[in-house]
């Protein structure tokens, strides 16, 4: 019989070629009893043999997008972790859960998965294996918007990390805290939690990698505030960052860098913030064009543009939901623009004329425009049954009333001051 090297070296040379053959062989090494009667030494090899198999069929499924086969290959894991280091335990559970991340639609099974480890981990009184699987599970509740359940988990979780006075993870749950409260809108409380993880981890050595993320997160925050300025200041810090450590996240922290200078109204400057030499790899990307084609569109104040990149580059524009709520509001303010370029040289002017010139239905624009005079960005009023907007000339602010109330406030403290002086001479 082949011994467990021999068949992981067979395994091993056929599962590019023969990978179901390979699955089978990766299988017989993990189900092998050969090494029970065997000695120390010869245990520990078998079983050191074992978790390469074990590794190499969560690479094999992850390789052939089968997310199944990987939650299978962590239930089979935990026969090996009875006999191995807790360290060593939570490294290699680490590194099959990894497995999932390029497999598409996995979310749901790593849920699954997770949950049913967390248990595991808590019966087995694996702690700090269990806090680790649970701040990943609130990574996955937050990709799939379970806002509700992941901030039930955080809850929990943050009793028991500031007991243990666990400084890492604590900065890492407080961080996920932020990102949840803002996925939901409390903006107030993603900034205090946000705040709690700074703390924790000016405490501790910050690995160069949780520090990006916790300036990226300071920098989406500050552009909800409309601080466009200091968020970029927070993206660049982060690009740095994380261009230093080849991290793919490096291109979203720079697609936020040109979505502030668009917004900051200075698309000009992405062309020349691109010319720098960390940036030049990334300029071929769709990524990068989806934020020029915007950019070009936002200096040319052309909506039909603005409304053809939208389309184009759908997927890089609208799947982060940071780019997308910005281009939002800045759609909405190159439409005003333009509504007010249209109707400025007339008095009188149809809706329906308006809504031809700026390519959108004629509701739309109607509802926009009221949007405007009620906001007083435009001054005039929509005639709904002749289907006209009639625009007024801007008034003059007129400062009699304001001067009258001044001169009435002054001669009241005279007033006030005589009688004060007649009471003392009384």
């Amino acid at each position: 019989m082949a011994s467990t090297e021999e068949l992981l070296n067979q395994a091993q040379s056929i599962a590019s070629t023969d990978p179901l053959k390979a699955e089978g062989i990766y299988k017989e090494i993990l189900a092998s009893t050969s090494g029970k009667d065997a000695g120390s030494s010869e245990k520990d090899r078998i079983l050191r043999n074992q978790e390469t198999a074990l590794v190499k069929l969560g690479e094999l499924y992850r390789d052939h997008n089968n997310a199944e086969g990987v939650a299978e290959v962590i239930t089979l894991s935990r026969a090996f972790m009875s006999s191995t280091a807790k360290a060593k335990t939570a490294k290699l559970i680490r590194t099959l859960l990894d497995f999932f991340v390029p497999i598409p639609n996995s979310q749901k099974i790593q849920i699954d998965v997770l949950q049913d480890n967390v248990q595991w981990a808590k019966r087995e009184k694996r702690i700090f294996l269990k806090h680790s699987l649970e701040t990943r599970l609130v990574g996955l509740q937050l990709e799939t918007s379970q806002f509700k359940a992941a901030l039930a988990l955080i809850d929990s979780l943050l009793t028991e990390l500031k007991r243990l006075d666990d400084k890492m993870i604590l900065t890492e749950v407080h961080l996920l805290e932020s990102r949840v409260y803002r996925g939901i809108g409390n903006l107030a409380k993603a900034k205090a939690a946000l705040t709690s993880a700074r703390t924790a981890g000016n405490s501790i050595y910050c690995p160069p990698h949780l520090q990006a993320q916790l300036d990226l997160q300071s920098g989406i925050l500050h552009a909800e505030d409309k601080d466009y300025t200091t968020a970029y200041s927070y993206f660049f810090e982060t690009f740095e960052n994380l261009s230093a450590q080849d991290d793919p996240g490096a291109l979203g922290a720079l697609k936020y860098m040109l979505l502030c200078k668009v917004m900051l109204n200075l698309p000009e400057d992405v062309t020349s913030l691109l010319s720098i030499k960390l940036a030049t790899k990334y300029t071929q990307s769709r990524d990068v064009e989806s934020m020029r084609a915007v950019a070009r569109a936002h200096q040319n104040r052309n909506l039909a543009d603005f409304e053809s990149a939208l389309k184009d580059y759908q997927k890089e524009l609208s799947s982060d939901p940071t780019i997308r709520t910005h281009l939002s509001a800045l759609y909405d303010t190159l439409l005003e623009q333009n509504l007010l370029r249209i109707v400025e040289p007339y008095s009188v002017v149809e809706v329906e004329y308006v809504a031809q010139q700026v390519g959108q239905g004629r509701q739309a624009v109607e509802t926009k425009l009221s949007q405007m005079i009620l906001d007083k960005v435009l001054h005039g009023v929509l005639d709904q049954g002749r289907g006209c907007l009639i625009v007024f000339d801007e008034p003059e602010a007129d400062n009699t009333y304001g001067a009258a109330i001044d001169t009435l406030e002054q001669v009241g403290k005279v007033v006030d001051s005589l009688y004060a002086k007649t009471v003392k001479i009384a």
